[in-house]
């Protein structure tokens, strides 16, 4: 094998890593037309800010399994579960998009509120989901007030 081929070991790889630093969630409280990036796109959405991690987002399926008395097991693909947002953000009551969040969070309702998560690289993924919490946490002296928000995601979500 030559130097560089494939399967070499001295071959580079070529996948681009990135951080997360420069992502950005926004929230609406319209509900897009329907389940297309450009449905999504044209709601007016509304950046959180001061996050500082924002959580999962993807499918993940459940298993289930069978075992025949004679035979191997098998196994299938349940239900997808699309994931949970878990934003944390230094609490501030004058940013609009934390506001957006509270309110969705106090809503009685089993409303859908659209996200956006826009990655450094201008991807984005778009979804809907229900806010069931954006408690405040008060931490030690030496901590900020943080508000950390527990979004359960309820759509597909579009690449954008």
């Amino acid at each position: 094998m030559t130097a560089g081929s494939a399967g070499s070991p001295n071959r580079r790889n070529t996948m681009v890593a990135t951080t997360a630093a420069g992502t950005a969630l926004a929230i609406s409280a319209g509900t897009p037309a329907a389940q297309t990036a450009a449905a999504f796109a044209a709601l007016t959405f509304t950046e959180i800010g001061g996050i500082d991690k924002i959580g999962t987002i993807g499918p993940t399926f459940g298993k289930v399994e069978f075992q025949p008395l004679k035979g191997p097991k098998d196994k299938l693909k349940g239900s997808p579960d699309y994931g949970t947002l878990q934003p944390s953000a230094a609490y501030d009551e004058s940013d609009a998009g934390q506001t957006l969040l509270r309110t969705a969070a106090e809503d009685e309702t089993n409303k859908l509120y659209a996200f956006k998560v826009t990655y450094p690289n201008g991807t984005i993924r778009f979804c809907q989901g229900r806010v069931f919490a954006a408690p405040e946490s008060v931490d030690g002296a030496e901590s900020v007030l943080m508000t950390n928000a527990d979004i359960g995601i309820c759509t597909k979500p579009i690449k954008g």
